[in-house]
């Protein structure tokens, strides 16, 4: 069985680990990498102690759920800023007042666990000492956000808790009854209403297994068969080197959980590739930053946000990706058509066959990379919690490192063959064993592993997956605890009910300008936001007021999730875009025009389900009353592929051959009749689309 490591062999440890410019990792501002010397390898090691505290909450559970969220947000401050120290600052002085930072930080983890029951006790009547600690909690974390995600969001959160000191001075409707410092703190520091709330619960329980999954993934060659695969299957069409990029961040997607990652980790390769076919830098960019933050919404990690989505709305998981689906798939479908547009529009070819990877043989030969993923969502489609499903996914691909250099010391084929089955059956028995039957085996692999010289860098490998995901899931991490201050505010003072007040009141009369509106506040909101805490903040004012104008409650969180995402395409911020900009050799605000162009189409789908719920497999309509719920779901399903199709045809200019202004302009009526839930739109669209149909191909026959 072939090794499922890179062709080039592992990573060697000490360059991974110590050299900043190692990877081109990203994680939103900070450089790459640990830093160098005695800092770099004591930063590493604590990387992997957070990873390996994190996987022992998750497999045995026996912590309260209170010490495991404040040691979570402990380890944050402390890797986040010893990594400021020894990425950013520039003196021995500066590294050594982040260092004191990172363990003022951890020290409020420690508090919260060694105080734990006398806190409950003190619950109301907290003492000098616990305010004095959460007065530091709250602004480390403020502090710790705006050094890992810049300003915009440590701005929100701060004029949130602004609010809650302030708010009782304000003019009516915005006024509250006014809470004490005291008040403010236990709510916000000790409390499961703020920073130790819902968003930090999700991502130390779900989201930083899930990372540190795609970290293992990712180290043991995923992303090669990822990009052959693409490269197999696509890149001979029209537009090849584009369609592999959007292939490949698509498949990218299941496992990874930031866009602006993807962008960075396959536009690498994908981008020059584009560039090099004759596709213009901005629209290279554009392709990769569209079908990157794309890969958010493609199940089943979809960008992390569907474990916080499940949580907030209570309802199982598999639901939440059964709504995902289809919506995912046309997101990447309406990237592919703009892409085999834009390219017969340019008159670019794909690549020749002959140069490119079978994609067959590509999974053949490294088909056991997708056993953990097959394995993962099996299990969060056999009802188990994403907590075990995750767990055990990464306890598998744990599993299947290990045990790749020993198979390839078995001489014959037959041999080999009984020790991956009997490794499989022993692996795989955890479902009736439970969990420590698993750590056994992994345990023996590594002992194996170390005792045999040829299977000692298997072992480095295990131990950077570790540092690098605790790595990646910083700025998810600290995104999570900050957002916690909004959430707060929210519970605290009602300033919700509001917003969604108003809301209800634009909507009572026109439902489509309460969802404009909403979707203007996320695009707003997403201005240099990721995508997790615009949707928390977003969901938590509009998602109950579009619940309370009718939409059902999962499209309408959906809703705000897909404008979360598309906040990265849109300038002036546009994150994905600027990621992509230095690679492309473009700048950010022009790869962003091209990603809102391929991505236009994709900004009607959101609509289309508030109108036609069944497009997110939700309850049906008058169609599946009279001729059943299947039809209705391929009708609407239709009616959104022609209408979409015929939307990118306006923008781009291009079907057949190029289209005149009038047919842009039929093929545009066409496709707004089509999301219009209007009676006679949808039969009015589909005529308009005969009709530009034959007007587009009589000019082009005539010609």
């Amino acid at each position: 069985m072939r090794s499922p490591t890179p062709a080039s062999g592992p990573v060697p440890a000490d360059r991974n680990r110590l050299d900043p410019n190692a990877e081109a990792e990203v994680s939103e501002g900070l450089p790459p990498g640990f830093g160098t010397g005695i800092p770099g390898r004591v930063a590493f090691w604590l990387a992997v102690v957070f990873s390996l505290f994190q996987l022992w909450a998750a497999a045995y559970g026996t912590l309260p759920s209170q010490i495991v969220r404040a040691m979570h947000v402990g380890f944050l401050l402390l890797l986040g800023f010893v990594l400021v120290g020894n990425l950013v600052a520039r003196s021995r002085m500066g590294q050594a007042f982040y260092w004191a930072l990172g363990l003022l930080g951890f020290s409020t983890g420690l508090y919260q666990w060694m105080e734990y029951v006398p806190l409950i006790r003190r619950t109301g009547f907290l003492n000098q000492t616990d305010l004095i600690m959460g007065t530091v909690l709250i602004v480390l974390v403020f502090e710790g956000a705006r050094r890992l995600m810049g300003w915009p969001l440590a701005v929100i959160a701060g004029i949130f808790l602004a609010y809650c000191f302030f708010g009782q001075h304000l003019p009516a409707p915005f006024i509250h009854r006014g809470y004490g410092y005291d008040q403010i703190i236990e709510h916000f520091a000790f409390g499961t209403e703020g920073i130790y709330g819902s968003p930090i619960y999700v991502s130390s329980a779900y989201i930083f297994i899930f990372v540190v999954f795609a970290a293992f993934l990712e180290r043991a060659g995923m992303l090669n068969l990822f990009n052959d695969f693409a490269l197999g299957m696509v890149g001979h069409v029209r537009g090849g080197p584009a369609q592999v990029a959007t292939l490949s961040s698509a498949l990218m997607g299941t496992i990874s959980g930031s866009g602006v990652a993807n962008v960075v980790a396959s536009g690498q390769f994908t981008i020059p590739m584009m560039k090099k076919s004759g596709f213009r830098p901005a629209f290279a960019g554009g392709v990769e930053a569209t079908a990157s933050m794309g890969g958010q919404i493609m199940p089943p990690v979809m960008g992390a946000v569907a474990f916080i989505m499940a949580e907030t709305l209570n309802v199982p998981y598999a639901r939440v990706v059964q709504a995902a689906v289809i919506p995912a798939i046309l997101y990447f479908g309406v990237v592919f058509w703009m892409v085999w547009l834009q390219a017969g529009r340019d008159n670019l070819r794909g690549l020749p066959r002959e140069s490119l990877p079978n994609p067959w043989h590509a999974v053949r030969d490294q088909w056991p990379l997708v056993l953990p993923l097959a394995a993962l969502v099996y299990l969060l489609f056999a009802g188990y919690t994403p907590i075990f499903a995750g767990t055990m996914g990464l306890a598998l691909v744990t599993v299947l490192i290990l045990g790749t250099p020993l198979a390839a010391m078995i001489g014959p084929f037959a041999f080999r063959m009984v020790f991956w089955v009997a490794l499989g059956v022993a692996a795989a028995s955890f479902v009736e064993f439970g969990v420590n039957l698993l750590a056994i085996v992994i345990a023996g692999l590594m002992v194996a592993c170390a005792l045999l010289k040829g299977a000692r860098p298997t072992l480095g490998i295990i131990r950077d997956a570790l540092a690098q995901g605790a790595r990646n899931a910083l700025p998810v991490g600290m995104a999570c605890a900050i957002v916690g201050i909004v959430i707060g505010t929210l519970t605290l003072t009602g300033i919700a009910s509001t917003f969604i007040g108003a809301i209800i009141a634009v909507g009572q009369n026109n439902l489509f300008l309460s969802l404009l509106l909403t979707m203007l506040t996320c695009l707003v909101l997403g201005m240099g936001i990721p995508t997790i805490p615009n949707y928390i903040i977003t969901s938590s004012l509009a998602g109950p007021a579009l619940l309370e104008l009718g939409v059902p409650l999962l499209v309408s969180h959906m809703f705000v999730f897909y404008f979360g995402i598309m906040a990265d395409l849109t300038p002036p911020v546009a994150l994905a875009c600027f990621a992509a900009a230095p690679i492309a050799k473009s700048t950010g605000l022009k790869i962003s025009m091209q990603a809102i162009r391929l991505a236009a189409a994709g900004f009607i789908i959101p609509f289309m389900a508030v109108y036609t719920p069944s497009l997110m497999l939700q309850d049906g309509g008058a169609i599946a009353e009279a001729w059943g719920y299947p039809v209705e779901v391929a009708f609407v399903l239709v009616k959104t592929v022609v209408g979409v199709g015929l939307w990118g045809v306006a923008v781009v200019g291009y079907l057949f051959g190029r289209t005149t202004l009038g047919e842009r302009l039929l093929a545009m009526a066409a496709g707004v009749s089509m999301i219009l839930a209007l009676p006679n739109s949808d039969a009015i669209g589909f005529g308009l689309a005969l009709a530009f149909l034959a007007a587009h191909g009589l000019r082009l026959r005539r010609a």
